[in-house]
């Protein structure tokens, strides 16, 4: 399989960028005013330079190998407007990047095409989502992280990287937020994070070298995807502390490569055992690190998304039978 063109939106800056260590030429669709899932690609973004922006009437014209959906509005709207009909019917992908939101086990996923081949981001998630008759694929994140920087911890307080924590809620953990707040030192980054009394959005690598020094991360969410946030953390040897929801219970043993509980008083203890003993951090944090060197490698991620890439243009053309039975098995790239 040679270079492709691989057409997608900017929605998530970080996944983004991740895809673009697929060596792969990938073109994203930018409008005046950068709307919504329009950003192209930011002057500030630290993406690989094959990430390029495209005027979005001008994607029609293109040589497309892959179209990557990214978005339920990419599905609904967008290829209707931007896309050719030789683009509408090649070879395509849908990343879905959450946990159902309508009902975690009935929700039908919003592809009706059998010749699209879904990925998952986690194994959770295709276990609840309803796929039907498509053919999908688990591609877990992978995470690029400067080899120059990794975890001190002399910064006795904690860290949270959320992003809009005031408006998403529960399902994000604002509430456990709150709470831990109010007797641990515990400080928040993320875009809008200051109507929460964080410290605001900072530029990913900045995030990165800034909290290498900080004693732990908490992962509050109760209902999401597995953070890139938690990967990137674990990757520079940081130990986290998160809810035992979703993927979380596959990735982290509690007390060994970092600490997971359903009662939040357990994981209050927790963080109070990591800012009294830098070494037990140090320790649980080594272990993590161990654990995402071999699950969250960027190249493993490239590597899985490149047989993927190439999966999606054998799929297309061929006849999918559709017995009309729903919840296709999903299997895990390696």
């Amino acid at each position: 399989m040679g270079r492709l063109t691989i057409l997608t939106w900017h929605i998530h800056g970080s996944y983004l960028g991740a895809l673009g260590h697929t060596g792969q030429d990938i073109v994203v669709p930018v409008k005046p005013g950068r709307p919504g899932r329009y950003g192209g690609r930011p002057d500030d973004a630290v993406w690989p330079e094959n990430i390029r922006e495209v005027p979005a009437e001008a994607i029609r014209d293109l040589d497309v190998d892959v179209v990557l959906y990214q978005h339920a509005a990419n599905w609904t709207e967008d290829r209707h407007e931007l896309l050719s009909a030789s683009q509408l019917d090649g070879p395509a992908v849908y990343v879905e990047h959450d946990p159902p939101r309508l009902h975690p086990t009935d929700t039908v996923h919003p592809v009706d095409d059998p010749r699209v081949l879904i990925v998952q981001v986690t194994a959770f998630n295709a276990l609840m989502w309803d796929t039907g008759p498509n053919l999908v694929r688990v591609v877990e994140h992978g995470v690029a992280v400067p080899p120059d920087l990794r975890w001190t911890g002399e910064l006795e307080r904690g860290l949270v990287v959320v992003n809009d924590l005031a408006t998403r809620g529960r399902r994000l953990g604002g509430d456990l937020v709150a709470r831990a707040r109010e007797t641990l030192p515990i400080d928040i980054v993320g875009l809008r994070s200051e109507h929460v009394g964080g410290l605001g959005p900072l530029r990913p690598d900045e995030l990165l070298r800034r909290q290498t020094a900080y004693r732990f991360v908490f992962h509050p969410a109760r209902y999401t995807s597995f953070g890139m946030a938690v990967c990137e953390a674990m990757l520079l040897g940081q130990p986290v502390v998160a809810l035992a929801t979703t993927e979380m219970p596959t990735v982290i043993d509690s007390g060994v490569n970092g600490f997971s509980d359903t009662d939040p008083a357990r994981l209050h203890d927790a963080m109070r055992a990591l800012l009294e003993d830098r070494e037990l951090a140090a320790r649980i944090g080594a272990a993590g690190y161990e654990t995402a060197r071999e699950r969250f490698a960027i190249d493993r991620f490239a590597r899985d998304w490149n047989q993927v890439f190439g999966e999606a243009m054998d799929l297309r053309g061929q006849t999918s039978s559709n017995d009309g039975s729903r919840g296709a098995a999903a299997e895990v790239v390696a």
